[in-house]
């Protein structure tokens, strides 16, 4: 829970112990994480997953469903993005003939395996599905290439739940098509890259694959604002969703089924715990992201990295050691953003990302006020490495045993974030470390 009024003072965050136990609280969610000396050493980064090796690298890649030589082991692409001199072009609603008129660089699509289903949907709320969608839908089923496609997708996904355990009737092929359905309609959507493995990799393993920080700091912005468009998407084509989760799982600890970059989409009907809890936070105090969290950051010296739009800091209170950054723009959602505010929100997600390197696992968690939220909650998003595994003592007292401490997550990345912009991998405009203003109520989410 959100910590109380009176308890909510920046003396009251962080308390070091006189043996050097470090027992931080998380302003928004109440959760209390230590960090002991030689309880836990140095977690090891650069370890290369046995998921993420192959015996050899080859072009067109095929190495998982998400990959460019397998465009139909996923569902109908909804969308792509497509570089042209331009920037980059949408296509929207294509068939099977076209998947390869275009080198897409993102595309989206339906998840195969949902969250929240259609027929979650459609039996509580009585949901179509819009208009254009189902035009598409007609037109992919009457499709030759299309209609098999759909069948042997929908077998697939039968199969797999036999697999298992559950109970799965045998369909007719009307059945089928009607189970097909969800990958037009449905609320739980991936944003794929296209890319596996770097460009020019020689060898099949973590430090090759293609994750966040080996795209562009223009590829990256694409990609986010691909993301913050297909929300707003979501919103528009279902009335019923009140907030779209948006989240990226990178490599298997941090629940990847692929190790392949893509980010995840899924409509609720429901703000989920975490948001209720920072709508109670702003309720509180107008300026709690500002009083609590980001001045406080700057206070004892977490700030990692700034620019004109967002700023980065090591954050507080989590199972996992955590990075934040946060808008300092007045819109409060992703796809209310300007481009300019958007880019440079992205360069430092992007930063994050290159400067922690493609071995570590973590997840990227998107905040933002739902669509009928009257509060006011900055956008912001936070990257944890997935270094550490909770176990019996955590789950018994909700005490969280952390091995980096805020300070140790900001010199981890901090030196690398000055290599990163010297050889202009990064955005050239990012204040580093001592750089950065640090400006107190640097967030206009309130004004």
């Amino acid at each position: 829970m959100v910590l109380p009024r009176e308890q909510a003072s920046s003396n009251n965050l962080i308390h070091q112990m006189p043996d050097g136990t470090l027992k931080m609280t998380n302003p928004l969610t109440g959760r209390c994480a230590w960090w002991v000396p030689g309880r836990v050493g140095r977690p090891n980064m650069h370890a290369t997953p046995a998921s993420a090796e192959h015996d050899e690298l080859h072009e067109p890649e095929d190495y998982c469903a998400f990959c460019p030589e397998n465009l139909l082991q996923t569902p109908p692409e909804i969308e792509r993005r497509v570089a042209d001199d331009n920037g980059y072009r949408k296509m929207e609603h294509l068939l099977p003939h076209q998947l390869g008129d275009s080198n897409y660089i993102f595309r989206r699509m339906a998840n195969l395996y949902e969250i929240v289903t259609l027929d979650y949907w459609r039996r509580n709320y009585g949901y179509r599905g819009a208009e254009h969608r189902r035009r598409w839908a007609e037109a992919y089923r009457r499709d030759q290439a299309g209609h098999q496609h759909l069948l042997e997708l929908v077998r697939q996904k039968q199969q797999a739940r036999r697999e298992a355990g559950e109970a799965v009737p045998e369909l007719d092929e009307e059945g089928l098509l009607k189970e097909a359905d969800s990958f037009f309609f449905g609320c739980h959507q991936l944003i794929v890259a296209q890319r596996h493995y770097q460009p020019g990799a020689t060898v099949g393993r973590a430090r090759t694959l293609f994750w966040a920080g080996a795209l562009s700091p223009a590829e990256h912005l694409a990609y986010l604002q691909f993301t913050a468009d297909a929300i707003a998407d979501i919103y528009a084509a279902n009335r019923y969703v009140r907030y779209v989760v948006a989240f990226q799982n990178w490599l298997a600890p941090s629940g990847a089924s692929f190790d392949h970059l893509h980010k995840q989409l899924v409509g609720l009907d429901d703000w989920g715990t975490l948001i209720s809890r920072e709508v109670e936070a702003s309720r509180s105090d107008p300026n709690f992201y500002n009083n609590m969290v980001v001045n406080f950051a700057g206070y004892n010296n977490l700030v990692v990295a700034e620019n004109e739009q967002a700023v980065l800091f090591a954050d507080i209170g989590h199972r996992h050691p955590t990075l934040a950054v946060y808008s300092k723009s007045r819109a409060l959602r992703p796809f209310e953003m300007s481009e300019a505010e958007l880019r440079g929100f992205s360069d430092l997600v992007h930063a994050c990302h290159a400067a922690q390197g493609p071995e570590t696992s973590c997840n990227e968690e998107w905040y933002y006020p739902p669509r009928d939220c009257l509060e006011r909650i900055p956008f912001h998003v936070l990257i944890k490495w997935r270094v550490n595994t909770p176990a019996g003592f955590e789950g018994g007292t909700s005490i969280f045993i952390n091995p980096l401490r805020p300070v140790d997550v900001r010199d981890e990345i901090v030196p690398e974030l000055f290599r990163l912009r010297e050889e202009g991998r990064i955005g050239s405009d990012i204040l580093i470390a001592e750089e950065c203003p640090v400006e107190p109520n640097c967030l206009l989410y309130n004004r």
